[in-house]
């Protein structure tokens, strides 16, 4: 299934079009989607039921995705889990998942542009995970039990920000307004051959800067998912973005940021492309 946000309603979309939840369902399912992750076992048996005989609306031509979990209650990053970005940025691969909040005021769609307001914005295409259930001390093998499905996410980091002082501040350097498009949609598990092992890839104006495979994770999803329960209850709608592979920005001689009028193209196999545009604002920059 693909669930996706439409003029802050959730549509499932399939090859017939556009089905809204809320009245394909005659009201049992809102028409907000983060009410929908709450009741998300129930969704999934109706939607294999229904959603294909359900009355569909036919696709807008540009769709304006938004965020598939707008409002998650929280909203974590992983940081340094592939280690040809370790090696690129000169750190230690961590033993556990190193963690951080990621604020969920950040969160944006495909819709929404990326405001540029510093001259040092990098781009990070990620794997993002969107949590089905609530979840508390999972062993990594029932992990995926806990996973509404996948989607596509940019950690846009500040990165004078981010390592700004004697302690790294990465919540903050990535939580600026607009600094997690996710989207376009959320693609549920059992669509993949293999949901560990993905296609990954970013462009900026057309030239491939990031591409790897999420097999490459140093910690996978379910070993995420695991650790992450272990300190905290996972919430249903709670997105997590699994961490970066090589080529980005900071990491580049010279070292290369993100400019108004920037297209980003993240792209990971099965779930399809996010597109992110950026618009500088007036004199911030100069």
């Amino acid at each position: 299934m693909r669930l996706a946000v439409l003029d802050g309603r959730a549509v499932v979309i399939d090859a017939d079009g556009v089905v809204d939840v809320n009245e394909a369902s005659h009201g049992r399912f809102g028409p907000d989607p983060t009410a929908c992750y709450d009741q998300w076992s129930s969704l999934l048996t109706w939607a294999a039921d229904n959603a294909s005989s359900a009355i569909h609306q036919v696709l807008p031509e540009c769709p304006a995705y938004e965020a598939p979990s707008p409002r998650p209650r929280q909203a974590f990053g992983v940081g340094v889990n592939y280690a040809d970005h370790a090696a690129e940025a000169g750190m230690a691969v961590p033993g556990d998942p190193l963690i951080f909040a990621k604020f969920t005021s950040s969160l944006a769609g495909q819709a929404s542009p990326l405001l540029i307001t510093v001259p040092t914005v990098d781009w990070e295409v990620e794997l993002v995970v969107v949590i089905g259930a609530s979840a508390r001390d999972l062993a990594q093998g029932d992990a995926w039990s806990a996973v509404a499905g996948l989607t596509i996410g940019q950690d846009i980091s500040d990165r004078q920000l981010q390592f700004a002082g004697a302690t790294p501040q990465f919540s903050l350097g990535k939580s600026r307004p607009g600094y997690g498009p996710i989207g376009p949609w959320l693609v549920t598990p059992d669509e993949f051959d293999d949901p560990n092992d993905l296609a990954i890839s970013c462009s900026l104006n057309g030239e491939i800067v990031q591409e790897a495979r999420t097999s490459g994770l140093i910690h996978d999803v379910p070993s995420i998912v695991s650790y992450l329960s272990s300190v905290v209850t996972l919430l249903p709608g709670d997105v997590i973005f699994t961490g970066t592979p090589a080529g980005v920005g900071f990491a580049r001689t010279p070292p290369r940021f993100l400019a108004g009028g920037d297209v980003l193209v993240s792209s990971i196999q099965g779930i399809g492309e996010l597109r992110t545009e950026t618009v500088e604002l007036g004199g911030v920059l100069s």
